[in-house]
């Protein structure tokens, strides 16, 4: 009742909170003062368009906006670099190719010639990993590979991969790869159980080292640039403090362009020695 809001607005007042409106707008102004400068706020995940299908979430999200948005990007760039193939490359041109031989060298030097074989997926794991990579550099774009289901997806696509073609290719013989040559008999169980705690431990610390590293560097980018916000909006002073944050920022700006291709590096080559283990089970 009008008498009840009244009471209750003067309650408020009494107590400094002022009234029962303005109350409930200013921490709805400070809550998207917080989301700002909020470093975690950036890798949630929102829907965009609900689908849901017998109580299963299918819902179409910011996430699945940006892989989409990658393979895109990586597609598009491979095929207007190669749509020309004239005897002098272009500078597109000339990045496909170094980006196509520098997966195939390193493939051939892991696997050798017969793990030529998965140079597809090995190639477009590569480009997806480093595209989504320098898409999440971009403001308000979001990195899916700071989020740890993307990047154990794609490392249990690997090792998924190597034991379905291990097991295709060689039978169960295929298991002797837990089982080094040259092991005495005496400590052969011991040497299996540890081999197999490796091998499930791949997919483990080949999915967290991408999204470890994802999202950390973004979350320190996004401290210090919100340092620098802050303290410009001080005046002359926090401008004057504002400087070595933005140093900082300038410069964390740029070893996350080289993180971004590093960590697209790190992840291509354990693919390849993964899959080395498929192909040369008893090596």
């Amino acid at each position: 009742t009008r008498k009840e809001s009244s009471a209750a607005s003067d309650v408020y007042k009494r107590q400094g909170l002022g009234s029962i409106g303005s109350n409930c707008r200013q921490p709805m102004r400070q809550r998207t003062r917080r989301l700002a400068n909020d470093p975690l706020h950036q890798f949630v995940i929102s829907r965009l368009v609900p689908i849901e299908i017998g109580g299963l979430d299918l819902s179409f999200t910011n996430s699945s906006l940006f892989m989409a948005v990658t393979v895109v990007a990586a597609s598009g760039f491979l095929w207007v670099a190669t749509s020309g193939r004239g005897q002098i490359p272009t500078r597109t041109q000339s990045v496909a190719e170094m980006a196509y031989e520098f997966i195939a060298n390193m493939l051939r030097d892991s696997a050798g010639a017969k793990g030529m074989v998965f140079f597809p997926l090995v190639f477009s794991l590569f480009m997806f990993v480093l595209v989504a990579n320098l898409l999440g550099m971009f403001p308000y774009f979001f990195t899916v590979t700071s989020h740890l289901i993307v990047t154990f997806g794609l490392a249990m696509l690997v090792i998924g991969t190597v034991v379905a073609y291990g097991i295709a290719k060689h039978g169960l013989s295929w298991f002797k790869v837990f089982v080094p040559s040259g092991v005495p008999a005496a400590v052969v169980p011991f040497v299996v159980v540890i081999e197999v705690i490796s091998f499930l431990s791949r997919p483990i610390s080949l999915s967290i080292r991408l999204f470890a590293n994802l999202l950390s560097g973004h979350i320190a980018l996004k401290v210090f640039a919100g340092f620098v916000v802050s303290l410009g909006s001080l005046g002359a002073i926090g401008i004057a403090g504002a400087i070595l944050p933005l140093l900082m920022t300038m410069g964390l700006t740029a070893f996350e362009f080289l993180v971004a291709f590093l960590q697209a590096y790190v992840f291509a080559v354990l693919t390849c020695m993964y899959l080395n283990d498929a192909v040369h089970p008893h090596h």
